[in-house]
């Protein structure tokens, strides 16, 4: 099976599977000195991680991070950084009646076509479970951003079902808003316009009850990222982001900027005209561009969104065939989440940081001397 890795100067390769002993992240590239240890990796696992509350799946898994390699005295060594994150709470009998069985929604038909053979446990490779290591990876990357130029990366919920946040400036967002209400109790959905969340919530709990599903969006900004990382033609900044959330589980649609927006408009009114701000910096009014033109960034917040469709797993009966064929029913046991969105951020978080995080090394590699320069 090929399509483990992802980046260039950057570059994690990940193995596991949803019901097997753990996943593994190798990253390579990380420069050396990084200041990293398992308490930078806490946080985002602790997000991401399964039984956090009564909105997302019940599977309880701790996600204690192991640092195998890469790390000496508390800093990046400059050499491949692995990490374990080790499973605990498998119940693989859950599958075991359904093994024959083709999930509507899954990858169960097309690992067959592929492989001719599958881990029917909770989808094997193709299970949300093999993001803890991207998480881990993505904390790597954050740390990367933070060290070189202050970048930031926050992503939140925008969108469950009809429900829509009302964010003003997306990079004034906060990490204390999207995690915590005012009142200081756990904002479980990660909204950060409360009010709506509290209508999330309510929302989500309705279809779990219902034993169904629901989908929704989610907004991910990346701040104080310098202008100029990115390629002109194949590896376009967009492009690579693009298919970083592309590649985790469940996203059926990404734009950034303003998106879908911009088929309705005309040019005069989509430009973002360039101005001089009080730094004496050259930058643009607005930001429909989502921090990037001509897939290179602008130094402006780069905006994306990703839309996430409701979770494939249901306990109520849903008509299916079996591997040969056959009309059959199922109902899928085990425990899921009645809607992913509150554990997608951290891995979209992730995927944003990891590909900012290759571009710039890649600048860097490219721009560290030029003729004229000492």
């Amino acid at each position: 099976m090929t399509g483990n890795s992802f980046g260039q100067a950057l570059r994690i390769t990940t193995a596991g599977e949803s019901h097997g002993p753990g996943n593994v992240v190798i990253i390579d590239g990380v420069p050396a000195g990084i200041p990293f240890s398992v308490d930078d990796l806490l946080p985002d696992l602790a997000r991401r991680r399964p039984g956090q509350s009564k909105i997302v799946t019940q599977r309880k898994e701790s996600d204690e991070p192991e640092i195998l390699a890469g790390v000496f005295e508390g800093r990046t060594t400059g050499t491949s950084v692995a990490i374990l994150i080790r499973n605990q709470d498998q119940r693989s009998k859950d599958y075991s009646d359904i093994k024959d069985k083709y999930r509507p929604g899954h990858a169960d038909f097309t690992f067959d076509q592929k492989y001719g053979f599958r881990d029917y446990r909770g989808g094997g490779r193709s299970s949300a479970r093999e993001t803890t290591a991207r998480v881990a990876a993505g904390a790597l990357a954050k740390k990367i951003l933070a060290e070189a130029f202050g970048g930031r990366v926050l992503g939140y919920v925008a969108q469950v079902g009809d429900l829509k946040a009302e964010i003003a400036d997306p990079a004034s967002v906060t990490l204390q808003q999207v995690e915590e209400f005012a009142d200081g109790q756990p904002n479980i959905v990660r909204c950060p316009d409360e009010a709506v969340a509290q209508q999330m919530i309510a929302k989500i709990e309705e279809v779990r009850k219902a034993g169904d599903s629901i989908g929704g969006a989610a907004e991910i900004v990346a701040a104080n990222i310098p202008a100029g990382l990115g390629e002109p033609v194949f590896d376009k900044l967009k492009a690579d982001l693009a298919k970083a959330l592309f590649s985790l589980p469940a996203v059926l649609g990404v734009e950034y900027g303003i998106g879908f927006g911009c088929v309705t408009m005309r040019g005069s009114e989509h430009n973002d005209l360039f101005t001089t701000g009080e730094d004496g910096q050259i930058t643009t009014k607005s930001n429909r561009h989502g921090g990037m033109l001509g897939g290179i960034s602008t130094g402006l917040p780069i905006v994306l969104r990703a839309a996430v469709k409701p979770t494939s797993s249901l306990p109520i009966e849903q008509a299916t065939v079996t591997s040969s064929g056959e009309a059959t029913t199922i109902r899928t046991r085990g425990r899921h989440d009645p809607c992913l969105l509150p554990r997608f951020i951290p891995m979209a978080e992730a995927m944003v940081a990891i590909v900012i995080s290759d571009h710039w090394l890649r600048w860097r590699a490219q721009n560290a001397w030029s003729p004229g320069t000492e």
